[in-house]
């Protein structure tokens, strides 16, 4: 039997059993050791605020549609970090460059379920580097998105950045800023998480919940404002925080999944006099004037081969491993007491 872990309704969990299917041609059979919970996508969906749940997406015409929901409860299978050891290959692949092969422990999105049946072409090139922890590999999605958000904010050396959201990704943008040469302000409203901004090379750490953080980066400026900012928690009032603490002509990445109207954004504000640019950094895709060079699948290579480097920590940043069965007491962590979890993974 399968076990998927699905979403039935609003901060409902449960997990159901499926029949085994038969491996299809073109595709491998992977056995999940680890799947990273996105504390930031997959809580929409868990509270109900996904835009999905409401609204249909429209891939041609690049348009949310009203009326019809694109997706509907129960929301099964969601996940976009998984690690697992493949157990069967379709015969026909055998010799397939680059190919995983039966035993190898490969990273890739399949969803939250012990077993995962995916594409051959979406696991080229995925095996697991020597000596690297299983656990890191299900990093190597929120590592690419964090690149993304880096990459997108096209940092200079020495430029001052203010990263807003210390979160897991937040964390990860915060390092890797600052190993692309920049001096990096941390904001976040918990303490724990700016202590852990750090030890991650953060020169500064600021607490939201004090207020003026605007006020202290452009003290810490002489009075300019960061070059940079990179806005990853998904609050409006953060982006809006964001906008405010940049340069005349500074430029603010949004990398957030932002919920609902942009209660507490004003754009008429610092946005407007200072002449900010706005620029939206989404894993779908790289910044198109990078297109030629990079894709989605080259962060993600990156991002673990830093990894495997020892440029950049992620086992340190799992709080919590959590049997597959308790994956309702993993949402309500995540959901109730944030303070309290980093990044939690849940174990097949």
């Amino acid at each position: 039997m399968e076990r998927v872990v699905q979403f039935t309704g609003p901060r409902h969990v449960e997990i159901a059993e499926h029949e085994r299917e038969p491996l299809p041609p073109g595709h491998l059979r992977v056995r999940t050791r680890y799947s990273g919970i996105s504390a930031g996508t997959e809580l929409t969906a868990y509270r109900g605020t996904n835009p999905y749940l409401t609204r249909t997406w429209d891939p041609e015409a690049r348009l949310f549609r009203e009326g019809t929901a694109g997706i509907e409860y129960p929301v099964a299978g969601w996940g976009y970090s998984e690690v697992g050891e493949v157990v069967e290959v379709s015969p026909e692949l055998d010799g397939t460059p680059g190919l995983p092969v039966t035993g190898d422990l490969i990273w890739g999105i399949w969803g939250h379920r012990s077993e995962g049946i995916v594409p051959a072409e979406r696991v080229i090139g995925h095996t697991l580097p020597d000596g690297l922890d299983p656990l890191a590999g299900a990093f190597a999605r929120v590592g690419a998105i964090a690149h993304n958000a880096v990459l997108a904010d096209d940092i200079h050396l020495g430029e001052d950045v203010a990263v807003f959201g210390q979160g897991v990704i937040g964390l990860l943008t915060t390092r890797l800023a600052q190993l692309s040469g920049a001096r990096v302000t941390a904001v976040d409203a918990l303490d724990g998480r700016l202590d852990t901004a750090r030890r991650y090379g953060a020169h500064t750490t600021l607490n939201a919940r004090t207020g003026q953080v605007a006020e202290r980066v452009r003290e810490a400026t002489g009075g300019l404002g960061a070059d940079l900012a990179i806005e990853i928690s998904g609050a409006y009032p953060a982006l809006h925080e964001a906008l405010r603490s940049v340069a005349v002509g500074g430029r603010v990445v949004a990398s957030g999944f932002y919920q609902g109207d942009g209660t507490g954004l004003r754009l008429g504000d610092e946005f407007h006099h200072n002449r900010v640019q706005l620029v939206c950094s989404q894993i779908g895709g790289v910044p198109p004037q990078l297109s030629g060079r990079w894709s989605v699948e080259r962060l993600q290579r990156t991002f673990l081969r830093l990894v495997a480097e020892g440029q950049v920590d992620v086992t340190s940043l799992v709080s919590h491993v959590v049997p597959a069965a308790d994956a309702a007491d993993a949402y309500v962590l995540l959901d109730e007491r944030p303070a309290e979890a980093l990044q939690v993974v849940l174990e097949f």
